[in-house]
């Protein structure tokens, strides 16, 4: 696990502790045997947050999904937050690594990482890496299409023309 991952769950824990959060035990059991590494050396297999991740859960059929913060960040369905038991669980783990959750009601479940698609770590090494002769476009954009110096840009207005005969109307004061 990142030390990242690992800040973002001591502060998850502190704040669910004050509520009694069921939850409490299992973040104390992830903190507490959690391996820290630094995001500059991660391994790009093993899942972070904001990973996009290819799981299965009892043998069923392979699940896509982010692993975000708050659910809130991702759009519906797409996203998987590390505050349920499943993204918690998969938080740290390993492409080919599968681990058992206990849910509330008792039910294990065991979970299997197939892929990790995309590591926000990974992906920012690789930015690094690459040849200081390559431009580098903020965001990956790429200019296509660049309008004469004449034109005005989308969304801007002409400014105001008057002549000699115009009455200026209203002073402001």
């Amino acid at each position: 696990m990142t030390t990242k991952d690992f800040a973002v769950l001591e502060v998850m824990l502190e704040r669910r502790r004050a509520f009694a959060d069921p939850m409490v035990d299992m973040l104390e059991h992830k903190l507490a045997n959690a391996d820290l590494v630094s995001i500059d050396v991660v391994e790009p297999d093993v899942v972070t947050l904001n990973s996009r991740v290819m799981f299965c859960i009892d043998a069923g059929p392979a699940e896509t999904r982010t692993l975000v913060q708050n659910e809130v960040r991702g759009p519906v369905g797409s996203s998987l937050s590390i505050a349920t038991r499943r993204g918690l669980c998969i938080l740290g783990l390993a492409q080919g690594q599968s681990a058992i959750i206990e849910q509330a009601d008792g039910r294990h479940e065991s979970i299997l990482i197939k892929a990790v698609l995309y590591q926000p770590e990974a992906a920012r090494r690789a930015v690094k890496e690459k040849s200081p002769t390559e431009v580098r476009r903020p965001y990956g954009l790429t200019l296509v299409y660049s309008a004469a110096a004449d034109r005005r840009p989308l969304g801007e207005t002409a400014g105001m023309r008057q002549t000699e005969d115009d009455d200026p109307g209203p002073s402001a004061a």
